[in-house]
């Protein structure tokens, strides 16, 4: 499903301890947008997807997805619920259940997250499992799953959920490099829906390919943004060049 609401943060700080991870970062995102993130190792990327969807609450911050507006100093329980129907994620080390199924996986997020009846969720689940690729391993347990498969199954679940914004945090930095892109190739599909997708990655041609924007990420702090081409082959920022050469 193609989401229709503007994402907008801003303010947004976190610190575990007295360590500053997330320094008043603003960001608008578009409808259908696909924005890459990249950046050094603990700069605050994968914290930064994490703060939207209150898996790590942040310090201050306001975020606003459509008509909901979620302020991190006064907000509920029932505000984080409705932010999480509203975004989903997809990890970097898979997070499934290991005592449940593919197909059972997919059809948790559903019944937890949408309220959505066994039957329903089943039906879904099926659909989802056909789109990606898995409609003969929908019996099979995580341990019996490639890597690549795992991930795929996160990605379906997080797709399962018609969110207007995904989150994906490093999906393939866990996996073996035969199993890279399968999974990319999934997003990829992903992505020609026109799915307003937030994506941390350290695979710089993928991100050349996906994004209508990278963001370069430094310090907790957002340092340079714009088109790929733009970011990737002339960036200006002294801190951008350095980490690019280093990628290169």
């Amino acid at each position: 499903m193609t989401s229709a609401s503007a994402i907008s943060i801003t303010g947004l700080n976190k610190a575990f301890g007295d360590t500053s991870v997330l320094k008043d970062i603003s960001l608008e995102i578009a409808p259908g947008e696909r924005v890459v993130v990249i950046g050094p190792s603990g700069t605050g990327k994968s914290t930064l997807l994490r703060c939207l969807n209150f898996l790590d609450r942040p310090d201050a911050g306001v975020i606003r997805l459509g008509d909901l507006t979620v302020d991190a100093k006064t907000v509920s329980h029932a505000d984080i619920l409705a932010l999480r129907r509203r975004t989903s994620f997809v990890f970097q080390n898979y997070a499934l259940f290991a005592n449940k199924t593919a197909r059972e996986n997919i059809m948790q997020a559903l019944i937890t997250v949408k309220g959505q009846s066994k039957a329903d969720a089943y039906t879904r689940a099926a659909a989802i499992l056909d789109e990606t690729g898995l409609t003969k391993r929908a019996d099979a347990y995580p341990a019996a799953l490639s890597g690549g498969q795992q991930q795929r199954v996160g990605i379906g679940r997080a797709m399962a959920l018609d969110a207007d914004l995904m989150l994906f945090d490093e999906p393939t930095s866990a996996l073996d490099p035969e199993w890279v892109g399968e999974v990319l190739d999934l997003m990829r599909r992903v992505a020609e829906k026109r799915q307003t997708m937030l994506i941390v990655t350290h695979e710089m041609q993928f991100a050349r390919e996906i994004a209508d924007r990278i963001l370069f990420m430094s310090d907790g702090q957002i340092v340079e943004q714009g088109p790929p081409e733009q970011l990737l082959e002339n960036p200006q920022d002294k801190r951008t060049k350095a980490f690019l050469r280093r990628v290169a």
